[in-house]
Formats: C-alpha cells, sequence, structure tokens
C-alpha cells in the first residue's frame, strides 16, 4: 500500500466504515461523487472485521481502531484506493486523538504488501475553513480535477454535511418538544436517556445496539449526545472545562450540559482504552451531579457480555427515582 501523490487513475473510492466516517461521512461521498467519482463503503462492522483488525493491530490499540484497520482490510480488491484522511491535533481545543492523526500512516504501513494504495489529506486546524478547504481542493486537484471543479465539489459537500448536522438536531429538538410536551399533557413519559459516546460507537450498530435496544426494551426514549448542535454545545463546553483538547469530547459535553434538565439518566459508552474517554468519562462521573449516569465500556475480548442486565438495573434504578425513591409510599 502506497500513500498516492498523483491519483488521477483513481475512479472508485474506498471510505473505511469507522471512525470519523461516522461524523463526515456525507461530507466525504459527496465530495467524491460531485467530482463524478465511484464511492465504496466497507461492509457494516461484524466479528469477521473486528477479528481482521485485531490481527493486524497491537494490543494496546483501542478497539475502534482494531475496527477501523478491519475496515480497511474489507476494501481490499473493491477500489482504487481507499480515503484515509490525517485530522491532526495542532489547534488547543478542537484537535483530535492522535488516532486520527496516524490514521493514515498506520493503514499505509500495516498493508504495505497489499495492492491497496491510499489517498489523503492533512487537515491541521479545524478551526480554520480555509485551511480545511484547500486541504479538499488540493485532493481534488491530486484526484485529475482542475482547481473549479474541486472547489465546487468541497462547497457542495460542505452544504450537505452542514444539512445532515442541522437535520440531526432539529430532529433531537422536535423529540425533547414531543417530550415535554407529553409530560405536560399526561403528568408523565417515558424515561429520557441521553447516549454519550463517540459517532463511530453511537451509530455502529455493532458496537451500540446491544446498548440501545436493551434500553428501547426497558421502554426508554434515547437522544444521542452528538446529534446536539456542535456549535452550541462547543461553547457550552467552556462552562464544564477551558483547558480540554478534544473537539468531539467537547461536543459530548456541551451535549450533556444543554440538555441535563430535559433527561432522566445518561449512558456512557466508551471503546476500551480510549485514552480521550478515560480524562472525560472520569470527570463526567465526578462532576455531573444530579443527573444519574451508567458508565459501560466495550472492550475486543468481551464485548457487550453483561450489558443488558447492567442497562436493566441502570432503568429500574431511574424509575424508582421518577416514583420518588425511598419516599415514595
Amino acid at each position: 500500500m502506497a500513500v498516492l501523490n498523483d491519483a488521477a487513475h483513481v475512479k472508485v473510492v474506498g471510505l473505511p466504515r469507522a471512525l470519523l466516517y461516522y461524523r463526515y461521512s456525507t461530507l466525504w461521498e459527496t465530495f467524491f461523487r460531485s467530482l463524478g467519482l465511484q464511492v465504496v463503503v466497507s461492509d457494516p462492522t461484524d466479528r469477521a472485521i473486528l477479528q481482521a483488525g485485531e490481527e493486524v493491530s497491537s494490543d494496546e490499540s483501542c478497539l475502534a481502531s482494531k475496527v477501523f484497520m478491519g475496515s480497511v482490510a474489507n476494501l481490499i480488491g473493491r477500489c482504487d484506493a481507499v480515503f484515509i484522511p490525517s485530522y491532526a491535533s495542532a489547534s488547543p481545543r478542537v484537535g483530535f486523538c492522535t488516532k486520527y492523526q496516524s490514521a493514515t500512516d498506520m493503514a499505509a504501513n500495516t498493508f504495505r504488501d497489499k495492492n491497496l494504495p491510499v489517498i489523503s489529506l492533512l487537515v491541521e486546524h479545524l478551526d480554520n475553513e480555509r485551511e480545511v478547504e484547500d486541504a479538499y481542493v488540493d485532493l481534488g486537484k491530486r484526484l485529475g480535477f482542475s482547481t473549479k471543479e474541486a472547489k465546487r465539489a468541497y462547497k457542495a459537500a460542505r452544504k450537505a454535511q452542514k444539512a445532515t448536522d442541522e437535520l440531526w438536531a432539529k430532529n433531537q429538538e422536535t423529540a425533547l418538544k414531543d417530550i415535554k410536551r407529553l409530560r405536560h399533557n399526561t403528568g408523565d413519559a417515558p424515561i429520557t436517556i441521553l447516549v454519550v459516546a463517540h459517532p463511530y460507537i453511537s451509530h455502529d450498530p455493532f458496537m451500540a445496539d446491544p446498548v440501545l435496544d436493551a434500553l428501547k426494551d426497558a421502554g426508554a426514549i434515547v437522544l444521542f449526545a452528538d446529534e446536539t448542535d456542535k456549535a452550541h454545545a462547543f461553547k457550552k463546553s467552556f462552562e464544564f472545562t477551558t483547558t480540554m483538547p478534544w473537539v468531539i469530547n467537547r461536543e459530548l459535553i456541551g451535549s450533556i450540559l444543554s440538555l441535563q434538565d430535559k433527561i432522566d439518566g445518561i449512558v456512557l459508552i466508551s471503546a476500551f482504552p480510549c485514552g480521550p474517554d478515560s480524562m472525560t468519562d472520569d470527570a463526567i462521573m465526578r462532576c455531573i451531579e444530579g443527573t444519574p449516569i451508567l458508565n459501560l465500556l466495550i472492550d475486543a475480548q468481551n464485548g457487550t457480555a453483561g450489558i443488558q442486565t447492567r442497562v436493566e438495573s441502570f432503568m429500574d434504578i431511574l424509575q424508582f427515582h421518577k416514583k420518588g425513591g425511598y419516599l415514595h409510599e
């Protein structure tokens, strides 16, 4: 595998269904398709993809990284090149975990003997929109398109991603209004749970469905922290901390602060051994008061074993708490 500078021959682009795909899938797919390229996404995560990733990963790699590597392997023979961008952590408050910066080189070196070239780009400052655009335009030019064509594709992609983010936020606001209306009209409503996890967990059925299914089976309404308006959540997070360096964790915390008075409980889900989450979740557990929290850790060995029992117990506690706890007659 090699990182391509001249990629004009690429007609089919592969996207690993992992990591930042769950944040930027609309952006990426729209960008490449606007250039007239075909997009192939790796298969949904399953045990085989995880095992393939484990075989080529170090034991210290987090579960999400192993899924990513398995997703890259899943694209071998299905595309002309796989797209693996590098998102760095140069900005002090809007950075990413280092795995997002190293993913390109990690995959290129791991699969260097396979016939699967990589196309990439570098974004060092996520908060610099001009820099982000320039990175995508440069990629478009390396794919054989003109500056005008690449700019047009990026603008279409950015517009589509913004529309997707706004739709998620709008749907969440609508759900919250429906819950509020139900409580006002009936004096009661189902238990409302805010799931706080990286998008690559929340929206990957292989990792999240055991938790989400258990919550829904127990009658809960589920909201996702990553679907809260990102700009609002990011700004809100500074009420919690001014020093946290990771943008996604900031948005998750900002969502908690924004929705805390509208929910009954919080479920934290992390992929072992996520460094940013180990710090963030501990801070949430210690500093977020007044809302019950269930902290779940998913790993490659045990997966979601025992989760249903823990979720059911948590829901029982919330129901008991809702009825007044030990003071209820």
